[in-house]
């Protein structure tokens, strides 16, 4: 049902006329339902494309341990983050989200520098979370030619750097054309890519274990802890933490719900429900996903090992193996890593349109080079300008794989730790500098707000120490975690942008509601 404001007998969207309150004039089409705005972030999240894809890093660092408590205590503190910024979005329903909120918290003074470091931090974050989800498509489609020639031991055909960025471009020219449709269309991919998702996890989950004609214990899926991890790192503690990466960047994204609250009814309710429920069931279905996959796993050395049928690709060769011991042939599970495809694809998709909605508000408030063309909407009420910018900048970003994949890694880690600062800026603000005088929405944490609020910034404070740990001794220009150096160049590029030229200029969130 419709929350509705009456208003000399009309009704009216209560996120509609928030958005008014808040100087905003509606040019976006509100016709996303709380299903639907939860289906972007669930998308986004999407438990089949970051387990998928960083498999391999949970089982290097600690193995079953690591991912099955790596995830629970990720996605625990994850909801904390997610609970925070939900009582924002209820407050401040709109596509600006993360930098609007930071200008309204941090108040009058400190809001244009407020706005314009949580802006960027958030879109390039976001414009690199594409880039790795479509690039993950990309190399898996390799893989899933390779297993279909015949393997890596079969005479399998392997993709080069050069096919694999083509593959990437080739994703990212859909997802554009995708996006450049109406939001009603959207909405209709939104919530297949949903469904697609939450069907995918639980087929697998069952399928995988049950196919297996060898099954790991109990035992070993619960209390195995590996420390072969050939990096040279034996500290349990160590190991554990950078397992719990895999986790962490799974869980991503689902700022989404924030971005979307112009285009969502009552978005002042459902824009949170949308972002808790998003991360609430991805919590619980990826570990039930993260489970069944483990009990197929009896050889971690050999899931691990660049000469495997899949080449080293964790989760590929468990599937491919687990239907050759079964049948004799690995169709079966070529056809269920087609799956997996299928949600990273949608993946990428919801991904573009989080960061489409982002840079047509950002941009609509002046902060972008040539903001008079990215806020401009079309016909059909869609951002398009926004959209394919979005995606030539993800496409440019991979451009990097085929310099180094130093350079590459360097780009993604902006993907998790990037984004993360982002979310917790304004959560920052929300506890110290509007601890008293934040006005909450609908929904609200009461006298918890702020004790959930500093659990949730000193949460994203311990990951960003973490995952800038070497993950490899002796350290090397190849070994060297380019984290901490890629999140530093951006940081001295949003400062030194705004001390040289954007603190004479912008001023934080324009109202456009007289123009």
């Amino acid at each position: 049902m419709v929350s509705v404001i009456q208003n000399g007998g009309v009704s009216v969207d209560s996120g509609h006329a928030r958005l008014h309150e808040l100087g905003y004039k509606q040019e976006l089409k509100r016709d996303l339902s709380v299903v639907s705005n939860f289906a972007f972030s669930f998308s986004i999240i999407s438990v089949l494309t970051g387990v998928t894809t960083l498999y391999n890093t949970g089982l290097t660092y600690g193995g079953p341990v690591s991912l099955a408590y790596g995830w629970l205590i990720a996605g625990a503190f994850t909801m904390f983050v997610g609970l925070s910024m939900s009582e924002i979005c209820s407050s401040y329903p709109t596509s600006g989200g993360l930098y609007y909120w930071s200008a309204k918290l941090a108040g009058p003074g400190w809001a244009p520098f407020a706005s314009w470091i949580t802006g960027w931090f958030n879109i390039v974050g976001q414009w690199a979370v594409t880039t790795s989800i479509d690039y993950s498509l990309a190399q898996l489609i390799s893989v899933i030619i390779l297993l279909s020639t015949g393997g890596k031991n079969g005479g399998g055909y392997e993709a080069s750097k050069y096919v694999v960025i083509c593959f990437h471009g080739g994703i990212l020219l859909l997802h554009a054309i995708i996006n450049s449709l109406p939001i009603t269309w959207l909405s209709l991919f939104g919530q297949l890519a949903a469904l697609w998702n939450l069907v995918g996890v639980f087929v697998l989950m069952i399928l995988i274990p049950s196919v297996a004609t060898e099954r790991a214990s109990a035992k070993f899926v619960f209390t195995y802890f590996n420390t072969d991890n050939g990096e040279g790192i034996n500290s349990k503690v160590y190991i554990f933490v950078l397992g719990l990466l895999m986790s962490q960047y799974t869980l991503t994204g689902y700022d989404a719900s924030a971005h979307m609250t112009e285009e969502t009814k009552s978005a002042d309710k459902n824009g949170p429900r949308g972002i808790i429920s998003s991360i609430g069931i991805s919590v619980i279905v990826g570990w039930g996903y993260i489970l069944g996959i483990t009990f197929a796993v009896t050889n971690i050395s050999d899931l691990l090992n660049e000469n495997n049928d899949a080449g080293g690709y964790a989760i590929a060769e468990i599937f491919y193996q687990v239907f050759k011991s079964r049948y004799g042939t690995g169709v079966g599970g070529i056809i269920c890593l087609g799956v997996v495809a299928v949600a990273i694809f949608f993946c990428g998709m919801s991904s573009v349109t989080s960061n489409s909605r982002m840079a047509y508000a950002f941009s609509r408030d002046g902060a972008m080079p040539f903001s008079s063309v990215w806020h401009k909407v079309n016909n059909q009420e869609v951002p398009i300008n926004a959209v394919w910018l979005s995606a030539l900048i993800s496409f440019c970003m991979a451009l990097t794989s085929l310099g180094s994949s130093v350079a590459f890694q360097a780009m993604v880690s902006i993907a998790t730790i990037g984004l993360y600062i982002a979310y917790a800026l304004p959560i920052f603000f929300r506890v110290t500098l509007a601890r008293k005088s934040f006005i909450p929405g609908p929904f609200n944490l009461g006298r918890y707000g702020i004790l959930v609020g500093w659990v949730a910034v000193l949460w994203v404070a311990t990951i960003s120490v973490l995952f800038s740990l070497p993950v490899s001794y002796p350290i090397t220009n190849e070994t060297l975690n380019y984290t901490p150096v890629a999140v530093g160049c951006l940081f001295i590029l949003v400062i030194s942008s705004w001390i040289f030229s954007a603190r004479h200029w912008f001023r934080g969130p324009i109202t456009n509601i007289d123009a």
